[in-house]
């Protein structure tokens, strides 16, 4: 009788990739900082951000969907209001964030490991939270890990080279579009889970 509640979730394209956007928007903010932070920008350098955000940003989805399927079953009658709430909670948060001009990113040394290890970390813990809303939703996890990593990179390793030319301009604008981004796709998720009565 309960199988129906463990069929996998089938987000579409559209919103794999919107939700890739909204989650790398932190990364992309913290991409056009170091940009605009680098004298003398070379690609190895723009590579080597581009690369951690992006490895960062698939790898925590997957370690989230792992400990979220530890106790998924206990809360599966409300999984679908969780996975709304969290998304809910990272997006509201990103907006407030953008009106606040401090960001991780105005470390001098960014190309440094240690430097670059814990910006990483720091913009890919939202990814984390969205991988324990996938294990709520029982999505199949590898597609969208392998979409949210290529996309943070790809946009990651083009802000690098916006920041050098435009500098901080656009950076709390970007974070509220992905916070926007993202409740967007939490409350269609709620609202077809609700429609679809599982």
């Amino acid at each position: 009788m309960r199988l129906a509640r463990f069929r996998s979730f089938r987000m579409s394209i559209i919103e794999i990739i919107g939700l890739a956007l909204g989650l790398s928007m932190d990364a992309f903010a913290v991409s056009v900082a170091n940009g605009f932070i680098i004298k003398e920008l070379k690609f190895r350098s723009a590579f080597r951000i581009a690369f951690f955000l992006g490895i960062f940003q698939a790898a925590m989805p997957v370690i989230g969907w792992a400990a979220g399927l530890s106790f998924v079953s206990y809360i599966q009658s409300i999984d679908h209001w969780v996975a709304f709430a969290l998304l809910g909670f990272i997006g509201s948060r990103m907006i407030v964030d953008s009106r606040s001009l401090k960001k991780e990113s105005e470390c001098k040394n960014c190309l440094h490991l240690p430097t670059l290890l814990l910006l990483s970390l720091a913009t890919s813990l939202d990814a984390l939270v969205i991988g324990i809303s996938f294990a709520f939703l029982r999505v199949l996890i590898f597609m969208p890990v392998a979409l949210i990593g290529g996309i943070t990179f790809i946009v990651c390793l083009s802000g690098v080279y916006l920041g050098k030319k435009v500098g901080h301009i656009f950076e709390s604008r970007i974070e509220m579009i992905g916070g926007v981004v993202l409740i967007g796709i939490g409350a269609k998720l709620l609202v077809e889970h609700l429609v679809r009565g599982y």
